[in-house]
């Protein structure tokens, strides 16, 4: 017998069938994490995003973009110009949220000389067969 989570909690984002895990794929993906940061310093027209992150495509962004406004992370404004200006602003939440992203994001540079470390002696060790 499956265990379910159901649709109005408890919340389980341990079981297969919990809707916590869309949140927590979206959070955990690279470019999530990369635009909630660059917003955490303001906010951004769309272009101006894609410049701040380095490699994301606009199809990504775009949908990055999309999910997270859905989600309640992020407000798009669009203001009456020629062409219309639109901008990109983080809510409370998403402000909440980023701010865990950004000292993930801080962590992993100030800790990435032991990764690297850690990856050499790692790469360098001769493999044992399995016995």
């Amino acid at each position: 017998m499956e265990t379910t989570c159901d649709q109005d909690g408890p919340w389980d984002i341990y079981l297969r069938s919990c809707p916590c895990r869309e949140v927590l794929d979206l959070l955990a993906n690279k470019w999530t994490a990369l635009v909630l940061g660059a917003l955490a310093r303001g906010p951004h027209r769309f272009g101006e995003l894609r410049r701040a992150v380095d490699g994301i495509s606009q199809k990504m962004l775009t949908q990055n973009l999309r999910q997270l406004e859905r989600d309640g992370f992020l407000t798009r404004t669009v203001y009456p110009t020629t062409p219309p200006t639109v901008e990109y602003a983080l809510t409370d939440m998403g402000a909440e949220v980023g701010a865990h992203l950004v000292a993930l994001s801080t962590w992993s540079q100030a800790n990435f000389d032991r990764i690297r470390s850690a990856r050499r002696e790692y790469d360098g060790r001769e493999l044992q067969p399995v016995r």
